[in-house]
């Protein structure tokens, strides 16, 4: 009986082992079908999907786009006479002006990279990582908002 279970799963791999963390579906080196989760997993498991929604990855852009702004409407307060507050930022302004774009977008961009890969992980109760995505959206919303508020205030 074991022979032909043996002959017939020639596949040589077992499909119930988990997906390493960087896979190369996930990273798009491989092309895969999987659009959405096989199986309903239990809270905290990963679900992982080769082709991600459209409205992850606009959300995705619109945070870079999101973060690009904050990063030019930074340069103008600092330029009315503001004080960048985080210490690592300041450094890199102080430094260069490219250098500090460049690490911003770049730290932005890595962060939403590992943030759409894990989409489907369930955080807490009914809350996956998708969700934070639109949190961290709105966040930045609210921000470039404050930004523009004391851009008019030096302005007048």
């Amino acid at each position: 009986m074991s022979n032909a279970l043996s002959i017939f799963n020639n596949r040589g791999q077992d499909r119930r082992k988990g997906m390493p963390f960087f896979c190369p579906y996930h990273l798009g080196i491989k092309p895969g079908r999987r659009t959405a989760e096989r199986r309903t997993l239990k809270r905290g498991t990963p679900g992982y999907v080769d082709h991600y929604a459209g409205h992850l990855i606009l959300c995705a852009i619109a945070i870079l786009f999101l973060s690009f702004l904050d990063a030019c409407l930074t340069l103008n307060i600092l330029a009315g006479g503001g004080e960048e507050v985080n210490w690592f930022m300041a450094v890199l302004i102080e430094d260069s002006v490219e250098k500090f774009i460049a690490v911003k977008l770049a730290l932005t961009a890595l962060a939403l990279m590992l943030l759409v890969i894990h989409h489907n992980v369930q955080l807490a109760g009914k809350i996956r990582v998708w969700h934070l995505k639109y949190m961290i959206l709105a966040g930045y919303g609210a921000l470039i908002g404050y930004e523009l508020i004391l851009l008019t205030l030096i302005v007048v």
